[in-house]
């Protein structure tokens, strides 16, 4: 149960709000602004006992273990728009919170041309000890938030913030930015019509990925809840700085102030 004080959540469960878990962290803002931000891929930590799960340390530099630029980006708008987020406090290598439970790349064993030898003869009992102990508090943090904002009397629009890489198998990737949805663009619409009015700007529509996978975080958190959700994806190398990351944050500050969704 999420205690509500003067409109902010202040506790959720037996935790307190602010980072105080392995798994994930928090930071306060405003339910009454209408909107709460996940970030899935947000660090690259593993936990001492896992070796760098097999890696070279500079592997988890690299895109494949976290979406860099994502928490930076992630704790400035929320605190420039006063709203909660949530955000993942371990590496994807480790297990993906952005995927279903059955999804088969839950937990990966190669990517980007990495194989991750300390996922390769994962048990079962290691698999359910990692949804246990990172993906499931996770999520059950995001569930609280939102249930919490709900609770209030703010039903709220759910922003996900994700990055890519400037290239994908020697492609270069040409979007600065892209907006992933499906089903119900009430809350993507406003943002992809925002986005492109900077002209200098290339902003794809459901790129470089597709949107709308079954069991992600949005789908399970959002659109199962029939909430307004839009999931962005901004070009690493444009928010692997500071100064990338105030531009960018302040121009979804400026956008996402302006969104307003009617149920």
């Amino acid at each position: 149960m999420a205690i509500i004080k003067n409109n902010e959540i202040v506790t959720s469960g037996n935790h307190s709000v602010p980072d105080s878990n392995p798994s994930y962290g928090v930071i306060k803002g405003c339910f009454a602004n209408g909107l709460v931000i996940i970030s899935d891929h947000a660090r690259n930590t593993v936990p001492d006992e896992y070796h760098h799960l097999g890696l070279p340390d500079g592997e988890f530099e690299r895109h494949i273990a976290y979406d860099i630029g994502a928490e930076a980006l992630t704790r400035q708008l929320a605190q420039q728009l006063n709203v909660p987020a949530v955000y993942s406090k371990f590496s994807r290598l480790l297990i993906d919170p952005n995927r279903g439970i059955d999804d088969p790349t839950l937990i990966m064993k190669i990517s980007d041309g990495a194989l991750i030898p300390g996922n390769i003869d994962i048990t079962a009992h290691e698999k359910q000890h990692r949804i246990e102990t990172y993906y499931q508090p996770y999520h059950n943090a995001v569930d609280q938030m939102i249930e919490a904002a709900i609770a209030s009397g703010n039903p709220p629009m759910v922003f996900s913030i994700h990055s890519f890489t400037p290239f994908w198998k020697g492609v270069a990737r040409p979007w600065h930015v892209g907006v992933l949805w499906v089903e119900n663009d009430r809350f993507a619409r406003p943002l992809l019509n925002g986005l492109a009015r900077d002209k200098a700007l290339v902003v794809g529509e459901n790129e470089p990925y597709s949107g709308g996978v079954k069991g992600e975080s949005v789908d399970k958190h959002a659109r199962q809840r029939g909430l307004a959700t839009a999931l962005i994806e901004v070009r690493q190398d444009l928010i692997c700085d500071k100064s990338g990351v105030d531009e960018w944050s302040e121009r979804l500050a400026q956008i996402l102030s302006q969104i307003k969704i009617q149920d």
